[in-house]
């Protein structure tokens, strides 16, 4: 799965799904990222994605599986693409106070 840019720009193996620890920290690139490749931490709550650079102290490994997120935080994801009707999340949700 893509990747390409930093594939082919900077020589390394990169692609979604595959296991990465980036300054000993343990990840799975989630995201294309351009220049950077998006990276969940085993430590991040699933859906959290941070960008590394794909040659800054990166190890790269085996293909795994990206953690999905919850329901809540793909709830919340589709509120800041399309929620901008609304007056907050809140009111989104139908949720009245």
């Amino acid at each position: 799965m893509s990747c390409k840019y930093v594939q082919d720009y900077y020589g390394v193996p990169a692609r979604i799904g595959m296991r990465v620890t980036v300054d000993g920290k343990a990840g799975i690139i989630a995201e294309d990222r351009g220049h950077y490749i998006g990276v969940n931490f085993d430590t991040s709550p699933p859906g959290v994605i941070s960008n590394a650079h794909p040659t800054w102290k990166v190890v790269y490994g085996r293909m795994g599986k990206i953690r999905k997120m919850t329901r809540s935080q793909a709830r919340y994801q589709d509120y800041l693409r399309h929620g901008e009707g609304y007056e907050n999340f809140a009111e989104y949700l139908g949720i009245h106070g």
